[in-house]
């Protein structure tokens, strides 16, 4: 059978806006009403994406972490899913500020990732329009989903994390090809030196 590819997920959001049961709605299809909201927690899980198996790693950051902390888990993760709460619009703008240090630690390249908004049960109390999301989303270029951890009938919840995947494979596929492309030209520069001085 073939290697899974392993891919190493962060969940980022302030606290209270679920993060933690989007987790558990994702890796075991039940919704959990409590979580002591100081605790991060990371999670192991394979699944079977585009008849690929894909080993997952996922970080379930507690939303309260300083920025060293913050920064420490970008660096460690692959992709990322950050999730604000439909019903809180504070949550919502703290989106941009996340994405701005994840561009700081990812330089030169963007980092995979997805936009969730949460808690879309909650309709009737909204303050985040589902066409701000998008927009939002539009602009951080990365993929959207409304979804809620409490009824997810959908699938959306999965699929958000499905997509990030997805395009960490591709990215790392990408970087692979340019990294063969390096390293074959290096070889290429390093034997044309060497005939040129067995010629001269």
């Amino acid at each position: 059978m073939a290697k899974s590819q392993e891919v190493k997920l962060a969940v980022f959001g302030r606290a209270g806006v679920g993060k933690s049961a989007l987790v558990v709605r994702f890796l075991t299809r039940r919704f959990i009403w409590e979580y002591d909201p100081t605790l991060e927690s990371t999670y192991r899980h394979q699944a079977n994406i585009d008849d690929e198996l894909v080993s997952m790693e996922i970080l379930d950051t507690a939303g309260q972490e300083d920025v060293q902390q913050k920064e420490s888990h970008m660096r460690w993760g692959d992709g990322f899913v950050i999730v604000y709460d439909i019903t809180d619009r504070g949550s919502f703008e703290e989106v941009a500020p996340i994405r701005s240090l994840l561009d700081e630690m990812k330089k030169p390249k963007n980092a995979p990732l997805v936009l969730v908004g949460n808690k879309s049960d909650l309709d009737h109390v909204r303050q985040v329009g589902t066409d701000e999301g998008e927009r939002l989303a539009a602009e951080m270029a990365c993929a959207f989903y409304e979804c809620s951890a409490c009824a997810d009938e959908g699938g959306a919840v999965a699929e958000a994390f499905h997509e990030l995947c997805r395009e960490v494979r591709r990215r790392k596929a990408v970087q692979g090809k340019a990294r063969r492309r390096s390293s074959t030209t290096h070889v290429k520069q390093a034997i044309n030196k060497m005939l040129t001085k067995i010629s001269s």
